[in-house]
């Protein structure tokens, strides 16, 4: 049985979610430009003051509902501690490969290096594994809900920036966007494949 707490702090994250969600959905249909805000201005505070409330609510949310979906606790836990962690730190690492205000989508240089070789939004990429390990962890069907909206998040985000991207890089972006996938494909299975044969040719050779 939800209490009453518990119902009003899952009703305030659902709204928190929706509400980024709808302002990315709608930059990128170019209905807003509420993402990226390219400088900090009303939209950046806007966006991250209610991204940080909600990772506030997240937490008092799984603390209130924790493992009361049912699923079998050793295997959701496993699993779930495995995809958060690994998802997290790709997330995080790559955050450092393209710097800390281009994270925030401030304006800044474009980044073709590190993570950025294997896919043009590895952050987003890490964050999806990284939010159904999460899901796992707390094994809360309220949380799971949430989680699902952060996933619209992650995968629509890209959507909103591109033209942002192609405006501020031009060409730079078009050669880029040409060779490395949006999200992880074939082509970032060659780029890994190749970059560790250039590791191996260089060890040898050493």
């Amino acid at each position: 049985m939800i209490n009453a707490l518990t119902s009003a702090v899952f009703v305030v994250g659902v709204g928190l979610a929706l509400a980024n969600l709808t302002g990315i959905v709608a930059s990128a249909l170019g209905l807003v430009s509420y993402w990226p805000p390219g400088e900090r201005d009303r939209t950046y505070y806007v966006h991250w003051g209610i991204s940080h409330s909600l990772n506030v609510v997240m937490l008092a949310l799984t603390y209130l509902s924790w493992n009361s979906l049912g699923l079998p606790r050793g295997p959701s836990l496993a699993a779930g501690a495995a995809l958060f962690v690994a998802g997290y730190g790709v997330a995080i690492t790559a955050g450092l490969d393209l710097g800390v205000e281009e994270t925030k989508g401030l304006a800044g240089d474009l980044r073709t290096g590190g993570w950025y070789r294997y896919s043009r939004n590895p952050q987003y990429v890490g964050y999806v594994v990284a939010t159904v390990g999460f899901a796992l962890l707390a094994n809360s069907g309220l949380v799971a809900v949430v989680c699902a909206i952060y996933l619209g998040w992650w995968l629509s985000l890209p959507f909103a920036e591109e033209p942002w991207l192609r405006e501020q890089y031009g060409e730079e972006y078009e050669r880029y966007a040409e060779r490395v996938p949006r999200f992880v494909g074939r082509r970032t299975v060659r780029a890994l494949v190749g970059n560790r044969a250039d590791e191996t040719a260089v060890s040898d050779r050493g």
